[in-house]
């Protein structure tokens, strides 16, 4: 059984989450340097069964593209090219920032961990995951 790994693509750099084989729980997987990113990628699914990639499509909060959108586009059309056999899938990621933030916040993560944006990208991406999954029922 294939995982879902689910992307939060940004600038600098990319958070990612993972499935359990059963599709059940999200995880935070880790953040890894945009500019590594499909390196890191090509290492993960040699080692790994990934049926599906769920990304982040990055929107406003009144609904209209944001400006990182272009760059996700470009990024999702080299992935389909690298990885023609696995299905990538848009998922909404407004507010998953934030959420994020609201999460550390109540797990008990210091005010000074919760300025580490790299767990805050690992976070947004197991959001983006766990909302996708349990929209799948």
């Amino acid at each position: 059984m294939g995982r879902i790994l689910a992307i939060d693509y940004g600038k600098k750099r990319t958070g990612l989450a993972v499935s359990d084989p059963l599709k059940i729980i999200a995880g935070a997987l880790d953040t890894v340097d945009t500019a590594r990113l499909m390196d890191w990628l090509k290492d993960y699914l040699r080692r790994e069964d990934v049926e599906q990639f769920v990304v982040g499509l990055p929107k406003q909060t009144n609904g209209l593209d944001s400006e990182n959108l272009p760059r996700v586009r470009t990024f999702v059309t080299q992935l389909e090219q690298t990885f023609p056999g696995v299905p990538v899938v848009w998922w909404d990621e407004r507010y998953t920032s934030v959420m994020a933030h609201q999460t550390m916040i109540e797990s008990g993560i210091s005010r000074k961990a919760r300025r580490d944006k790299a767990l805050v990208d690992r976070i947004a991406a197991t959001i983006i995951l766990q909302s996708y999954m349990e929209s799948k029922g």
